[in-house]
């Protein structure tokens, strides 16, 4: 199945609140994540929230994150690293 972001919300300081075509939903915080030249215009919190959806979320001057990333970041983030890849416990 891809993936791919149908919703998206702006949540304050690099926080995303995000729908997938998968039906799971939840927020990432993308502020880890905003290195590089492509990544550092975002870090600005003004120019991170102008974000346009277009099957994940992407920004004018070409920044996006791939909605696999996406969808792999907020699982870790809302459940931990070890339940989110499957690993055993």
């Amino acid at each position: 199945m891809i993936i791919k972001v149908e919703k998206a919300e702006y949540r304050g300081g690099h926080r995303v609140w995000l729908h997938f075509s998968d039906g799971s939903e939840g927020e990432v915080d993308l502020a880890a994540e905003l290195w590089g030249e492509v990544f550092e215009p975002l870090k600005d919190p003004a120019r991170f929230r102008a974000f346009k959806l277009d099957g994940t979320i992407t920004w004018e001057h070409g920044a996006d994150f791939a909605p696999e990333f996406l969808h792999d970041l907020m699982r870790r983030q809302t459940v931990g690293p070890d339940v989110a890849s499957d690993a055993p416990v």
